[in-house]
């Protein structure tokens, strides 16, 4: 249970089981990672050379997204679900270049995250990292508007960047976003990537099959869904253009210099608005 001032006490880290924050931490190249994290980002580059060049165009597509809800859709309010790290040019840092005020949320139940993320955001009023379960939607939601983190009766841009598919049953992750969708009020967007398998015989196929099979039962179990299956989370809101499409395809800020990899099309991404 939080305490008095909101905050969940956080369990015990074992160092010894890889997280996945702290994955993508390592595939960024980042610190705030151990030798188990490590050892998981050596197996991935094994299977996809070019995850470093995806994990990259991963975080271009979050600060694309943030950056235009803020700028040109005036949201000032974020709830970034399963965030990891809040490092460089996250949610807050985007959303606050337009909006010094912006109050960004970010939910992870990894303890490393949260001890870390409390550090990096102790001297920013208007972010929070909160120790939570977004898997539990309505707990979520109650501890947030009970200690006023967010105000549910405006827009909210909700980010789901990249986590979805950790959620193995399709219809109760599609029931968890629906609940978080459901508590948004009107004009707010859903910004949403997920890891797609192309089905199509491609490269790309291959390598979304292989990491399925790879981390199967290792407590990073990914599913690569059906663009289908992707389109069903954008139920009862409106996708925006391009729709849903490649994280490179979704509003580039300019021309390729580089070829896409086949890892590139390994994922897809829309961003929607709630009528």
């Amino acid at each position: 249970m939080p305490g008095p001032d909101g905050r969940r006490p956080l369990v015990p880290v074992d160092f010894d089981r890889p997280s996945i924050a702290r994955v993508f931490d390592a595939l960024m190249g980042g610190q705030d990672n151990y030798e188990a994290d490590r050892v998981v980002l050596r197996q991935v580059l094994e299977l996809a050379p070019d995850a470093r060049v995806m994990a990259k165009e991963v975080r271009h597509w979050l600060v694309r997204t943030v950056r235009y809800l803020t700028d040109r859709e005036g949201i000032d309010q974020f709830l970034d679900l399963g965030s990891g790290f809040p490092t460089s040019d996250n949610t807050h840092q985007v959303a606050q270049r337009y909006n010094p005020e912006a109050r960004v949320v970010y939910v992870d139940h990894d303890p490393v995250v949260q001890a870390h993320g409390r550090a990096m955001l102790a001297a920013n009023d208007f972010a929070h990292m909160a120790a939570a379960d977004l898997t539990k939607p309505d707990e979520v939601i109650e501890e947030l508007a009970r200690t006023h983190r967010l105000e549910f009766e405006r827009p909210v841009g909700l980010i789901l960047c990249a986590i979805v598919h950790h959620i193995q049953d399709l219809d109760e992750a599609r029931k968890i976003v629906r609940a978080y969708v459901d508590a948004l009020a009107p004009g707010s967007f859903v910004a949403l990537l997920h890891q797609h398998n192309p089905a199509d015989g491609t490269e790309a196929a291959d390598i979304a099959t292989s990491l399925e099979k790879r981390f199967n039962g290792t407590g990073l179990d990914t599913l690569h869904r059906t663009r289908e299956e992707i389109e069903s989370f954008f139920e009862g809101v409106d996708l925006m253009e391009p729709g849903l499409t490649y994280p490179h395809l979704w509003w580039p800020d300019g021309p390729r210099f580089t070829p896409p990899s086949p890892v590139n099309f390994t994922s897809l991404g829309g961003v929607a608005r709630k009528p």
